[in-house]
């Protein structure tokens, strides 16, 4: 059976990844995503980081499933034809810098005249409004401003530190997947559609404030220097390499005690409660780190999970793909792509028991599909081999 968002039609503007990974996730769910981009300026994504055959991981990555149509939106009839597939369309994706679809004449206002009902979804780095609304933006950009690279470095008098992967652009995406289908949720029962706005500094504060923003949650008791979380993080290292172990109940804690032949540190007060163990962390953390010290990772990782005290081994990125977890799960997919050759790549996160996700195609080549994707809409081939030498497609 084809994925659940089978028959929803989404045209997607974005590029990079915020925009590009939130449509592929909703594309690996059946959505029929059509990627527009520019003739003389395609996705940025296109030429970023490592590649093989004229397509980059990160493209790959980011875009299978998709169907690409490359249009000159600089020409009115360019925008014409753009309206004409948005008229068929349930969903249309941009992430513009704010201004840019106004200019573009592609705004919600133009493309709702043309479809009523549309889902209109816009990423932006810091919003449409605000003193940095039109401000360039990346990744670390929103790590600084949203406070997460503070609590990644641990406490407020610490050297900041960046988290090592975008989770700003890829947070984004996500929340924006999870908005659109709500909002396609909401027209089935109303039958209206609506505008999404989310921006990439509003989606990370919100997700930081889960867990981390606890010294600003209480209006006028706020913690005006957050203290030291610790300074040893939770990986260990051991005689022959380092793992990872969490004790949070006091259960868990206890075994650890025993595991590690320290059952003195059940009787310790200043880990008698989750509480008291958070307060003497870094006291807690380096006695941990001291008893690890004596065994090998392997030999540590077969005790401790015998007394059910949760661990793994770190693994490097080469090595995840092997791990048996990993491989149980079928995550790691290889597949051949027409251009790129064989690739690896994971399978849709989401399981689905009578809807089940398809990778029906790989990442598309610029403007792959513009004769498909425009003959679906009723132009003829005479048509369209007009506007290629009009320059309006490629």
């Amino acid at each position: 059976m084809a994925g659940p968002l089978s028959g929803i039609r989404i045209i997607d503007l974005s590029t990079v990844i915020s925009g590009p990974f939130a449509t592929m996730l909703l594309a690996d769910q059946g959505a029929d995503v059509i990627k527009v981009e520019s003739p003389d300026r395609p996705d940025h994504a296109r030429g970023a980081g490592h590649g093989e055959q004229s397509f980059t991981a990160t493209f790959l990555n980011n875009n299978r499933n998709k169907r690409a149509i490359s249009i000159d939106l600089k020409t009115g009839r360019g925008v014409a034809l753009l309206k004409e597939l948005v008229s068929t369309a349930d969903v249309f994706v941009q992430n513009f810098r704010p201004g840019v679809v106004e200019r573009l004449g592609v705004d919600e206002a133009a493309m709702r005249a043309v479809k009523p009902d549309l889902i209109y979804a816009s990423i932006s780095g810091f919003g449409e409004s605000g003193p940095w609304s039109h401000k360039p933006v990346y990744d670390p950009i929103v790590q600084a401003l949203s406070g997460l690279t503070t609590i990644q470095a641990g406490s407020d008098e610490e050297r900041p530190r960046l988290v090592r992967t975008i989770v700003p652009d890829k947070l984004t995406g996500m929340t924006m997947a999870q908005a659109i289908s709500a909002a396609l949720f909401a027209r089935q029962r109303s039958g209206k559609g609506q505008h999404i706005q989310v921006s990439m500094l509003d989606a990370v504060i919100a997700f930081l404030w889960a867990s981390d923003m606890g010294g600003q949650t209480f209006v006028g008791k706020e913690v005006s220097v957050q203290r030291a979380a610790t300074f040893i993080d939770l990986i260990y290292e051991t005689t022959t390499g380092y793992i990872s172990v969490s004790a949070m109940t006091n259960q868990q804690w206890q075994a650890l005690a025993d595991a590690v032949s320290h059952p003195e540190w059940k009787n310790d007060e200043r880990f008698s409660t989750p509480a008291l163990r958070d307060r003497n962390a870094n006291e807690r953390l380096q006695l941990t780190q001291d008893a690890l010290l004596e065994r090998s990772a392997e030999e540590w990782l077969e005790i401790l999970d015998k007394a059910g005290v949760p661990c793994a081994p770190v693994l490097k990125r080469k090595e995840v793909i092997h791990h048996p977890q990993v491989l149980a799960s079928e995550l790691i997919m290889e597949l051949d792509h027409p251009v790129a050759g064989r690739i690896r790549q994971t399978r849709p996160a989401a399981r689905f028991s009578e809807t089940t996700p398809e990778l029906r195609i790989g990442a598309p080549s610029t403007g792959e599909h513009t004769s498909e994707v425009l003959a679906s809409i009723g132009i003829d081939a005479e048509q369209i081999e007009q506007l290629r030498q009009d320059g309006v497609i490629v």
